[in-house]
């Protein structure tokens, strides 16, 4: 693109925040990393705690339906969980 009614200094400064908020993102996600590195050393499960993250930043409503979704697929396989009754 040509600098016909471009500001550089302008252009400059939006690629300068840009790059700076990159670098609070990694720095950000290394602090996450951390985070599930201790989680990990107490026995947690990572893996099952970043499902948890991601099922709470759902909608409910979303959740909901792919959580039924999940359950028809399930059950088409044959590999629904069957309720024991053992709990009750």
């Amino acid at each position: 693109m040509a600098s016909g009614g471009m500001a550089p200094g302008q252009l400059k400064a939006f690629i300068e925040r840009i790059e700076r908020l990159e670098e609070e993102k990694k720095a950000i996600a290394d602090d996450i990393r951390e985070v599930y590195a201790e989680a990990k050393g107490n026995g947690f499960d990572t893996k099952v705690m970043r499902q948890v993250v991601k099922i709470r930043k759902q909608d409910t409503n979303e959740r909901l339906e792919q959580e039924a979704v999940l359950d028809t697929y399930l059950h088409a396989l044959g590999m629904a969980a069957q309720h024991t009754g053992a709990d009750e």
